[in-house]
C-alpha cells in the first residue's frame, strides 16, 4: 500500500535510491543506458528552452504585438508563472521518473483516458517545438547568408536549409545519449557566453542607444486590433513560446542517475537560469535598436540581426549570428532526444500506430533509432505550410505552445486532485504543494485559451491561427484512435512476469 510521506521526512536530504529498481517498481524493464548526471539533465532542459532561440526567432513578432513593453514586461510575468509550472511539475516528476514522463504521470493518477490524451497533446507540443526551433535556425542561417554573401533567402531555400539541419539533428542523436548530454552541457555555456557577449557588445559599441522609458514603456500595435489588452495578451506567445520544452528533464529520467531527485531540480534550474539570461538578452536588444521601421522590415527577414547590423556593422553581425546559429542547432538537437524518447514511450505502451517499430532500441547505442527519424520526420510535414505562407512559422510556434503546455498541467491538476493519495518522491515541495500547483493550473488554463486566438485582424487565410486547427484535429485523431488501441495501450502496474519480459526483450534490436 502507498503511503503519503509526513511533511518533516520531505524536507530532509534525498537518500539517493536505486534508480533501476525504482523504474521496475514503475511498470518497466530498464532499456536505456543510465549515462547522463545531474547538470546534463539540467543542461538539455535548459537547451530546448534556449533564450538564444525562442527569444531572437520571436522578437520580431514581439515588436509589433504590443513592442518593447509587453515583451520586458512579459517576459517578467510569464516566467513568474512558469516557474509556478515547472515547479509544481517537477514534483510530480520525482514520483514518477520515466521516459514517458506526462502522460505516465496522467496515467497513474487519473486513469488511462487521462494519460492517453496528455500523451497526444505533448507529442503534439515536442514535435511542433522540433519543427519551431529548426525554421528558426534556418531563418537566421539565411539571414547569415545574406549577409555574408547578398544572398536573398526565399521560403524554398530557408526549407532546404531546415531539412538539412533537421538531418543533423537526427545524425547525433542516433550516436547515444551520451553525446546528448556532452552536447547539453557544451550548451549551457555556450548559451551563457553567447547571452554575455551579444549584451555587452550592444551596450558598449553603439553610439546612440533608446532610453529606458522606451524599452519599459513604449507599446507598439501593428496586428489590426484595437484592444491594446488583446494586443498585449497574444504578444506574450513571445515569452511563453521560449519557457516550454523544460519536460526534456522528465522525458530523459531513464537515462540520468539519481532521476528522481536530478530531473526535478534540472526542470526548475533550467527554467530560473533561462528567466534571468532571457531577460538580459531582450533587454540588450532593445536598448540597441536603432531604427525600428528598419529593423522590423529587415532584408535579411531576421529583425535582430538588423539590431546587430546597425549597432554593429556586417562584421561583427555576422559573428554575432554565428554564435547565435550554434545555440540554436543545439536547441533543436535536445528538444530531438526528448521528442524521440517521448514517441519510444508512447510506443512501448502501444499508443502510436506502429508502435512496434517505434519502440525498438538498439543494442550498440542503446537508442530509440526508429523513433529519432519519426520526430524528424514529422517535424519536417508540419513544416511544409511555410512553402505557401508567411504566417505559417507563428502558427507553428503556437501549436507547440498549445500542444505541450496543457500536457503540463494535466498531471499537475490531477495531483491536486489525487490529495493525500499522492505519494511525493524525494523532491516536494511540502505544504506549498497545492497553491503553487493551483497557480499553475489556472495560469494553464489561460494561456491555452489566449494562443488559440486569431493573432491578426482581419482574420484571412494567411493571418488566420491555424493553431488551433491543429489542436482539434490532434484531439479528434487521438478520439479515433483510442477505439483502435484501447485495448491494447496501457502502463504497466508491475513488472516481473515472464511474458511482459519477452515482450520488451523484442523491442531490442
Amino acid at each position: 500500500m502507498s503511503r503519503t510521506v509526513p511533511v518533516d521526512e520531505i524536507r530532509r536530504p534525498p537518500v539517493a535510491q536505486d534508480e533501476e529498481a525504482r523504474l521496475r517498481e514503475l511498470g518497466y524493464q530498464p532499456v536505456l543506458a543510465r549515462r547522463m548526471g545531474g547538470f546534463g539533465n539540467f543542461a538539455i532542459s535548459f537547451s530546448v528552452i534556449s533564450v538564444l532561440s525562442g527569444c531572437m526567432t520571436l522578437y520580431g513578432f514581439g515588436l509589433g504585438t504590443g513592442g518593447p513593453a509587453v515583451m520586458m514586461w512579459g517576459w517578467a510575468g510569464v516566467g513568474l508563472f512558469v516557474l509556478c509550472v515547472g515547479l509544481a511539475l517537477a514534483e510530480v516528476t520525482s514520483a514518477y521518473p520515466t521516459s514517458g514522463a506526462l502522460y505516465y504521470m496522467a496515467d497513474r493518477l487519473g486513469g488511462r483516458r487521462w494519460g492517453w490524451y496528455t500523451g497526444w497533446l505533448n507529442l503534439l507540443g515536442l514535435l511542433g517545438a522540433i519543427a519551431g526551433i529548426d525554421y528558426g535556425a534556418a531563418l537566421f542561417t539565411g539571414a547569415f547568408l545574406n549577409l555574408q554573401w547578398g544572398i536573398v533567402p526565399t521560403a524554398g531555400s530557408t526549407f532546404l536549409i531546415f531539412l538539412a539541419i533537421l538531418l543533423l539533428h537526427a545524425v547525433l542523436n542516433l550516436f547515444g545519449v551520451r553525446l546528448v548530454s556532452v552536447l547539453n552541457s557544451i550548451s549551457v555555456w555556450w548559451h551563457l557566453a553567447g547571452v554575455a557577449l551579444i549584451v555587452g557588445a550592444l551596450t558598449i559599441v553603439p553610439d546612440r542607444h533608446q532610453s529606458v522609458e522606451f524599452v519599459f514603456t513604449e507599446f507598439v500595435n501593428d496586428t489590426g486590433w484595437a484592444n491594446p489588452f488583446y494586443v498585449a495578451a497574444v504578444g506574450l506567445l513571445l515569452a511563453q513560446y521560449t519557457f516550454s520544452g523544460y519536460d526534456a528533464s522528465a522525458h530523459l529520467s531513464e537515462e540520468t542517475s539519481n532521476a528522481s531527485v536530478s530531473a526535478a531540480k534540472g526542470i526548475v534550474r533550467a527554467i530560473w537560469v533561462s528567466w534571468i539570461a532571457g531577460f538580459a538578452l531582450l533587454a540588450g536588444l532593445t536598448f540597441a535598436i536603432q531604427d525600428y521601421a528598419g529593423t522590423r522590415n529587415s532584408a535579411t527577414g531576421v529583425p535582430p540581426a538588423q539590431i546587430l547590423l546597425d549597432a554593429l556593422g556586417s562584421g561583427g553581425a555576422a559573428a554575432l549570428l554565428l554564435v547565435v546559429i550554434v545555440a540554436q542547432l543545439f536547441c533543436g538537437n535536445a528538444e530531438v532526444a526528448a521528442a524521440s524518447r517521448m514517441v519510444f514511450a508512447f510506443s512501448r505502451d502501444n499508443a502510436l500506430p506502429g508502435s512496434a517499430l517505434w519502440r525498438k532500441v538498439s543494442s550498440r547505442t542503446q537508442t530509440p533509432v526508429p523513433a529519432v527519424w519519426l520526430a524528424v520526420g514529422v517535424a519536417a510535414l508540419l513544416a511544409v505550410p511555410s512553402l505557401y505562407s508567411a504566417t505559417a512559422y507563428g502558427a507553428v510556434t503556437a501549436i507547440n505552445v498549445i500542444g505541450i503546455t496543457p500536457a503540463y498541467a494535466i498531471p499537475i491538476y490531477l495531483r491536486l486532485r489525487a490529495g493525500d493519495r499522492f505519494t511525493p518522491g524525494p523532491w516536494s515541495l511540502g505544504r506549498w504543494s497545492r497553491p503553487i500547483g493551483w497557480t499553475a493550473v489556472i495560469w494553464v488554463a489561460v494561456v491555452t485559451v489566449l494562443f488559440c486566438l486569431p493573432q491578426k485582424s482581419p482574420v484571412t487565410v494567411d493571418s488566420m491561427n491555424y493553431a488551433v486547427i491543429a489542436l482539434a484535429v490532434v484531439l479528434v485523431l487521438a478520439s479515433v484512435w483510442w477505439y483502435v488501441a484501447r485495448r491494447s495501450y496501457g502502463t504497466p502496474r508491475a513488472y516481473g512476469t515472464a511474458r511482459e519480459e519477452a515482450e520488451i526483450a523484442e523491442g531490442i534490436v
